[in-house]
């Protein structure tokens, strides 16, 4: 992640969002968005963020 922070920001957040609508429209469903920075992974589905 280029902050170095495994934390999702505003901008995560909306991206995400966008892709998941915009890919439902062709039938292809996001099960996760993963961020990782240095050894530190962060989940979205964990946190129910999607």
């Amino acid at each position: 992640h280029p902050s170095g922070v495994a934390e999702p920001s505003r901008a995560d957040e909306l991206l995400t969002s966008d892709l998941k609508n915009a890919l439902a429209l062709i039938d292809i469903r996001v099960l996760d968005h993963f961020i990782v920075a240095d050894t530190t992974v962060m989940s979205f589905a964990e946190r129910g963020l999607i």
